[in-house]
């Protein structure tokens, strides 16, 4: 089994190298290469990731192993799917390097089987996990858009213009990815703080005890909330999408990893 996840990194890191290449050569040819790598890792790796699941008779997503690597599938997962909608291939000289080191971390962390906690023997587990790192899984590609969004803005106002950045995605396509990445990401958010929440209430008798990870879930869903009504509702575009995507994202990434090491709590066994 575990050779095949050794397989789908090394697609990961071919996709990683065309992409970059592409990047550096604008060559139709070589993202067709980058594109057929990344479809290959993600399909090998989804493989792997049932056959892991059939192995150990659980939903694979318990530990930081399982979470990185689960993490990264759906990241190159919700990258295809967006490139069937925009013309994004240049995007992947940024976001395939990255899922392809949340990958390598995974697998350089213990992936040994063990048995299963009692507090997620639950049919809750899948539910909760799969809805809720897809979401974190898209934010994770609209922080990136982000950063690149505010990066080519403030060339615009400098007019300062690189060969490379003008094979970038305009503006407006990028800030239109951003809304996309919010109307999905947003709900699988939502039904995954619904679905942690129901499940708290069967283990631990109270639907909310204010844990760490719990909070942190909270304040991360407000701030997308709170972006996804005022673009409703007075307009925000542009920059101010922008920057409350980063702040989301960093959010995401504090209640993933550094509630796990830095405070604890009920969620730490993740």
């Amino acid at each position: 089994m575990f050779i095949l996840f050794l397989i789908a990194l090394c697609l990961y890191l071919v996709s990683t190298i065309f992409y970059l290449l592409f990047l550096a050569i604008d060559k139709k040819g070589i993202e067709a290469l980058g594109h057929f790598s990344l479809l290959s890792g993600f399909i090998v790796h989804f493989i792997s990731t049932c056959f892991r699941y059939f192995q150990a008779g659980y939903t694979p997503i318990t530990n930081l192993h399982e979470s990185l690597s689960f993490l990264s599938l759906c990241m190159a997962g919700f990258f295809l799917f967006l490139k069937r909608s925009y013309k994004i291939s240049i995007l992947g000289s940024i976001i395939v390097p990255f899922l392809s080191l949340v990958f390598i971390w995974a697998l350089w962390l213990p992936s040994d089987i063990k048995p299963l906690a009692p507090i997620l023997q639950s049919y809750w587990l899948p539910v909760h996990t799969i809805f809720a790192f897809i979401g974190n899984s898209i934010f994770f590609i609209s922080f990136f858009v982000s950063i690149l969004y505010l990066s080519l803005e403030r060339g615009i106002k400098r007019k300062k213009f690189s060969p490379i950045s003008t094979r970038f995605p305009s503006l407006e396509v990028l800030d239109s990815i951003n809304y996309r990445c919010m109307s999905y990401g947003f709900p699988f958010l939502t039904i995954g703080i619904i679905t942690g929440s129901l499940w708290a209430g069967m283990a631990w008798g109270s639907y909310w005890s204010w844990d760490p990870k719990e909070t942190w879930s909270l304040i991360t869903w407000i701030v997308y909330a709170i972006l996804i009504h005022n673009r409703l509702t007075i307009g925000w575009r542009g920059r101010k999408t922008a920057y409350m995507m980063i702040a989301g994202f960093f959010s995401i990434l504090f209640t993933f990893l550094g509630i796990n090491f830095l405070v604890g709590g009920l969620h730490s066994y993740l």
